[in-house]
């Protein structure tokens, strides 16, 4: 189990999923979330996102000096991203490539750049446990830009084969997901999966940073070592919930910062 190395004072990053609006399907309020976090994981298309959402996403976080991410996906609008794909390393390379390189054209316009890349949905599960797809993913940043950070789960296949690649690895927690006793989420189908409480959220924030654990839907204390929270942008009541969070993270005397500069 990785041990924790953010001490309360020095700082932590927070995050939403957001550019995920389609035509004229709504979801989440990006601009209200971008006035509370410090990184934006924008989707690029495949999951989620038009191109006119995406461009109006990037231009607002480049005006608040938000950093951008892109959250790539298996190609699955109609699922959302949140069903599994059994697709081959090679079309999962050419794929993640295809969105990192959309998002950042995007983002070069509104006069930043895609600073890291965070999986979305299942394939962000998958790569916790699949070694050839997160070795694609791998690929796919480090044919792009090896600067790029990967932001993703503490002890997954994609992290390490990440860092053994030589690109900064991030680790992320989630304020508003359960968590099973070996530190993986519970899938969202299942009793426990979802907290929509933004009190006991901002609680178990506060704890991820000092302590580096959360309960678990059991009841056990579970390591969690985070560099990252995350709060999703889809989630009902997300806007309250991030407010909520980064309030009682300020009154902690923990610092709000993103985990990489905005331009480099």
């Amino acid at each position: 189990m990785d041990g924790h190395d953010v001490a309360p004072g020095l700082g932590i990053d927070l995050n939403a999923d957001l550019g995920e609006s389609y035509g004229r399907w709504t979801l989440g309020d990006d601009d209200a979330l971008l006035d509370v976090v410090t990184s934006a994981n924008v989707a690029c298309g495949f999951h989620a996102g038009d191109p006119t959402t995406l461009l109006r996403t990037v231009r607002a976080a480049a005006e608040r000096a938000v950093v951008v991410g892109a959250q790539v996906s298996y190609p699955d609008l109609v699922g959302f991203g949140r069903r599994f794909i059994d697709i081959a390393p090679a079309d999962l390379t050419a794929a993640v490539l295809y969105q990192i390189g959309a998002l950042d054209g995007l983002c070069r316009a509104a006069g930043s750049r895609v600073r890291y890349v965070k999986p979305h949905g299942a394939l962000y599960h998958s790569v916790v446990y699949h070694e050839e797809q997160a070795a694609a993913v791998v690929e796919a940043v480090v044919a792009y830009d090896d600067a790029l950070a990967i932001l993703g789960l503490p002890g997954s296949a994609l992290l390490r084969q990440a860092s053994a690649a030589g690109l900064e690895t991030v680790r992320e927690a989630f304020v508003d997901r359960g968590y099973r006793a070996d530190a993986t989420l519970v899938p969202r189908d299942q009793a426990g999966a979802l907290i929509d409480d933004p009190v006991r959220a901002a609680r178990r924030a506060v704890r991820l940073v000092r302590e580096g654990a959360v309960d678990s839907v059991a009841g056990e204390a579970v390591s969690v070592n985070a560099r990252s929270l995350c709060v999703h942008g889809d989630s009902p009541g997300a806007v309250a919930m991030a407010r909520a969070v980064r309030d009682a993270l300020v009154e902690a005397g923990i610092a709000l910062r993103p985990f990489v500069d905005a331009v480099s």
